[in-house]
């Protein structure tokens, strides 16, 4: 199979997944969170930060989900709460990908001292326990959303790492990818043209869960108090700020909670549903490897 053809099945394959129940849920979950995450600002009917009634008011006509524990309107934090958990978790998986994946193609195609010397570095940062190297690393640099997309980032980097490289090793011995290079071509066009578009699918199926992990260690880092603080409008944050009044006006706390559980739970259902639709138990038998 060529490199083409190859890519056109993974694009059917990426198709696919909607017509299963768990593909037609996970889309239905995280898209109706991400619109809430990026549209909600603009649909806020007050400034997230504005005091406006009694603490814990219970809802009404002038506040639909209550206040919070300072009269602020509950439900413009939370249609302003989500740019932040989203926004963060992406970009920093995002990031991680770019700096992991090109580690990974380097070290899985050249096949030179780079390679021993890449994985060995990330066996060292795979020893560290995720939470425990973000708490210290927040302990070392202080606190702040910069800081939490680069630890959140280092946390994914050698687990991509290992993925791209154990794709590329599967995808470089393939036929077409010897042709290429017989054909004399750069060792820049064959890793662009014929090696990444064949392992596509297998970060595609990776990046979902991979996704949801960024969200609930951002989640858990603000709600800690360790990435953003008050007033910042945040989904994380309002959870840990209105637990005083989790038994007065509970729609304060178990909006944005709901909020970040269906999301996780949409972007697993969706990761389930494209591994299935592209039949990559075989790609995480390579992760093994």
């Amino acid at each position: 199979m060529t490199a083409q053809a190859t890519v056109a099945h993974g694009a059917r394959g990426h198709l696919s997944f909607a017509r299963t129940w768990s593909g037609g849920i996970g889309l239905v979950l995280t898209v109706s969170v991400l619109f809430i995450a990026i549209f909600g600002p603009f649909l806020a009917p007050h400034p997230p930060a504005a005091l406006l009634g009694a603490p814990f008011q219970a809802p009404d006509s002038a506040f639909p989900l209550g206040t919070d524990i300072l009269g602020r309107d509950v439900l413009s934090r939370v249609l302003c709460g989500g740019r932040t958990v989203v926004g963060y978790a992406t970009i920093a998986t995002a990031i991680a990908y770019v700096i992991g994946g090109s580690l990974g193609l380097i070290a899985g195609y050249t096949r030179s001292l780079v390679d021993p010397v890449v994985m060995r570095v990330m066996d060292v940062m795979l020893a560290f326990p995720p939470f425990l190297f973000l708490l210290v690393l927040t302990t070392g640099l202080g606190t702040g959303p910069y800081v939490l997309i680069i630890g959140v980032a280092s946390i994914h980097v050698p687990g991509i790492v290992r993925i791209v490289r154990a794709a590329t090793l599967e995808v470089k011995g393939r036929g077409f990818v010897e042709a290429a290079v017989a054909r004399g071509e750069r060792r820049s066009a064959v890793l662009r043209r014929e090696i990444v578009p064949n392992i596509t699918g297998t970060l595609v199926a990776d990046a979902a869960p991979r996704l949801t992990i960024s969200i609930l260690l951002v989640a858990s880092l603000n709600y800690l108090g360790l990435g953003l603080h008050p007033p910042a409008a945040d989904w994380a944050l309002m959870l840990s700020e209105n637990r005083p009044g989790l038994t007065i006006q509970p729609w304060s706390v178990a909006v944005p909670g709901l909020l970040i559980v269906a999301l996780t739970i949409g972007t697993n259902l969706l990761a389930d549903a494209v591994a299935r639709s592209r039949g990559t138990s075989i790609d995480r038998e390579l992760i093994a490897r």
